[in-house]
């Protein structure tokens, strides 16, 4: 039988949208020092940057499906990385962007913009009204998603004890249940949404 670590990426992935654990966390092993290497280069501090690693994963897992080429996923993971470092540094903090080769700066940092700061501020209080709507295993159950590095399938399994081929498919239902919350529809039918350009992607931006 053939073991994940033997998988290619186009595998790895398929394997992992069926709910297949192993191949989760093999995927997640594989990516994870990139992922953390474009952090670094933001010199975010060190709970923006955990924040930051914990929604990459969480996009991760809504998009995986939508994936279409295999081979662009570390693209898509160095772009999803980037993008949600800048949003931390629109909000406040304070950011340089860094070689990492030298450890000196590359480029000045911008200055936040105060739309895309409250604008930020206010999807995260919606994920934590929407989470307050679930219960208290599935708000357990994205807890353990949203550690860094997220929690192995077998890790869940034995925490909530649920049997762990049930793992995945538990995850899926409980994002598009948060999703469905009041908070969370609320947010996507407002004006402020529309005008932000929509929040596909509004469940990943989690705060602990």
């Amino acid at each position: 039988m053939e073991r994940v670590r033997d998988y290619d990426l186009t595998m790895l992935i398929k394997a992992s949208i069926n709910g297949a654990d192993d191949a989760w966390d093999e995927l997640v092993r594989r990516h994870a020092r990139l992922v953390a290497v474009v952090i670094r280069q933001y010199r975010l501090r060190p709970a923006d940057a955990q924040d930051v690693s914990q929604i990459v994963w969480l996009r991760l897992i809504e998009s995986l499906e939508h994936i279409r080429e295999p081979a662009a996923l570390p693209g898509w993971l160095v772009t999803t990385t980037r993008r949600e470092c800048q949003r931390y540094a629109q909000r406040g903090s304070r950011t340089v962007v860094v070689d990492p080769a030298t450890l000196t700066s590359m480029t000045a940092p911008d200055a936040p913009d105060a739309g895309d700061a409250l604008l930020a501020t206010e999807r995260h209080q919606v994920l934590r009204d929407g989470l307050a709507e679930l219960s208290p295993e599935q708000q357990r159950l994205i807890a353990l998603l949203s550690s860094d590095p997220p929690a192995t399938y077998a890790d869940i399994s034995r925490i909530l004890n649920i049997p762990i081929g049930s793992v995945g498919p538990t995850r899926r239902r409980v994002l598009e249940k948060l999703r469905q919350t009041a908070a969370v529809q609320s947010y996507l039918r407002s004006p402020t949404e529309v005008k932000a350009g929509g929040a596909r992607h509004v469940t990943a931006e989690l705060e602990r």
